[in-house]
């Protein structure tokens, strides 16, 4: 148990039988009457968000959640085979446990997985990542503006917008949360 004044972003709560991780939480003090506190809830399992209102001090029931860092091996069938950095145990993750994660998840990378009771609950990756450009159109010689952007294929399989002037082979870093290229990295 917890009261609302140790809500944090990524804590999971347990709210009548179903884990929602907190994605954002503010405490609002009124001129008038109680203060409370305003989130923005998302569903572990359905990935649905939901804005929930608390009532300030008031105790809410979290979940206990595991987080181990873990390394991705690879991909057997639909499942994600992740091995646990410490103890080397493996565990299978399904393809809509690991989510839009998939797009940005090579062999051999870190990740962290969360789980709740042996259940994975999802795949957490670092903020961005690097990966290479398997395919796009050519440039055209001299276009080195910033105004236009095309299509690449880095090689996860996953395509991104990406400078008109990227060729085949660049390497750039990408948002895992967004998918948006954030730069060319030498």
């Amino acid at each position: 148990m917890a009261t609302t004044n140790d809500l944090k972003n990524g804590l999971v709560l347990n709210i009548d039988g179903q884990l929602w991780q907190v994605v954002e939480f503010q405490h609002v003090k009124p001129g008038k009457g109680p203060a409370f506190v305003r989130t923005k809830l998302k569903n572990v399992m359905s990935g649905k968000t939901v804005d929930k209102t608390f009532n300030a001090g008031i105790k809410v029931e979290t979940a206990t959640v595991d987080r181990r860092d873990m390394q991705f091996l690879y991909k057997d069938g639909t499942d994600f085979v992740f091995m646990d950095s410490e103890t080397y145990e493996q565990i299978h993750v399904p393809a809509e446990t690991v989510g839009d994660a998939a797009n940005f998840l090579l062999e051999n990378q870190e990740a962290i997985v969360a789980t709740h009771e042996g259940t994975v609950l999802f795949v957490e990756l670092p903020a961005s990542v690097v990966l290479e450009i398997t395919y796009t159109e050519p440039g055209l010689q001299g276009d080195r503006s910033s105004a236009g952007t095309k299509p690449a294929t880095v090689e996860t399989g996953y395509e991104i917008q990406v400078p008109l002037f990227l060729e085949i082979g660049t390497k750039v870093k990408v948002d895992t949360r967004s998918g948006d290229y954030l730069g060319r990295v030498s």
